[in-house]
């Protein structure tokens, strides 16, 4: 019985203590602290970290976090109990008729932590002995627009651009004037905050829309006629 109050004590402690720094955390790093920077990474600091998904840019409030994950689980319904269960027919239509819902929903939770952990870039690239991540991802951005032939009065057209990152290295790489769509609304915010720090909002812009169906957003050729 002792040691049986012992540990319950001891759980109790951990789960104070845990209280107490959560407490402390948003007290202290509030999100009227955080500010997004261009130039380094946003979230580089311990109290901008603990910022994520609850800073002023952001298109969810905490409780819709939990709705968000909620409703992206609901397009996998069953996936734990049985194998197979999502590869049935109707679940297959079923995310087909909501996929931009689910593309959303995902990159509202995601694309700060992405930006924290990778930059703001969201793709891969081949890496050299000697290269840091950050130079072989604009390393590979440059290749890209080397290979397009991409020129200073070209337009060019970047299909889910994320946060815009890309979109930003290859236009200070060949002056193009450059449009990025996204699905996601808060990756709209996020990525033409960056061009205006840049001061590359003249020339480089993100769009919110499907990719799949600009014809029904936008205008033939509005999108490069800029």
């Amino acid at each position: 019985a002792p040691s049986t109050i012992h540990r319950s004590f001891l759980v109790l402690g951990t789960l104070s203590i845990v209280i107490v720094i959560h407490l402390l955390f948003t007290r202290v790093f509030s999100s009227g602290s955080f500010k997004r920077d261009v130039y380094n990474k946003t979230f580089n600091t311990m109290s901008q970290v603990a910022s994520l998904l609850s800073n002023p840019d952001s298109v969810l409030s905490r409780e819709g976090v939990k709705a968000s994950i909620s409703g992206y689980e609901t397009l996998f319904a069953g996936a734990r109990n049985k194998v197979g269960e999502t590869s049935t027919t109707d679940s297959i239509e079923h995310r087909a008729k909501e996929y931009q819902t689910m593309v959303s929903s995902f990159y509202d939770l995601v694309t700060d932590f992405y930006e924290w952990g990778w930059g703001q870039s969201f793709h891969f690239a081949p890496r050299l002995v000697g290269e840091t991540f950050e130079e072989s991802m604009v390393r590979a951005e440059y290749y890209l627009a080397l290979r397009a032939n991409i020129q200073p009065d070209s337009k060019v057209l970047d299909l889910g651009c994320g946060v815009g990152g890309p979109m930003r290295n290859i236009h200070q790489f060949t002056g193009a004037d450059i449009t990025g769509i996204t699905i996601n609304e808060y990756q709209v915010r996020v990525g033409n905050q960056y061009c205006a720090q840049r001061g590359f909002d003249h020339k480089c812009r993100s769009f919110q829309g499907d990719f799949q169906k600009l014809s029904e957003k936008f205008e033939p050729d509005s999108l490069t006629q800029r």
